[in-house]
């Protein structure tokens, strides 16, 4: 039998370590974990319009910067927009597995799709007003 240990370094990675664990930060230095997610959510709604038998509308320019947007906002900004994307996700995650689960057992789930579509967009609207406005300050929130 070998005796050679099977544990390379401290943390399994050449001592190397992990920075921290927990939930991704979306500061400066990972916008693009921030816009592969928001890309994620809008091919889920796609989806999502899809079953309910609806065209998804194209992006705007609006939608397409929000990651961007927020990578270059206030703190406090990114980290409601991290949040709520984290929530948005969460929704659509379970929301589509269950219209997939009905479209296995041979039902339609338009209306359902048609609701979960509707929540995706209000959530995603506000999500919006969290980026600063495009001259650079916060909009005006209500």
């Amino acid at each position: 039998m070998d005796a050679t240990s099977n544990r390379v370094g401290k943390f399994g990675s050449g001592g190397a370590g992990l920075a921290r664990s927990g939930r991704a930060q979306f500061g400066t230095g990972s916008a693009s974990a921030l816009s592969m997610k928001w890309s994620a959510l809008h091919d889920a709604a796609q989806a999502v319009a899809g079953i309910a038998g609806i065209p998804a509308p194209s992006l705007t320019q609006a939608i397409r910067a929000f990651p961007a947007q927020v990578r270059d906002a206030h703190e406090a900004h990114r980290i409601r927009a991290e949040q709520g994307i984290a929530d948005l996700s969460a929704i659509m995650e379970a929301g589509l597995g269950a219209l997939l689960a009905s479209l296995a057992r041979g039902s339609h789930p338009r209306g359902a799709a048609l609701a979960l579509w509707n929540e995706f967009v209000n959530a995603r609207d506000a999500l919006l007003d969290i980026a600063p406005a495009p001259d650079g300050h916060p909009k005006r929130m209500a």
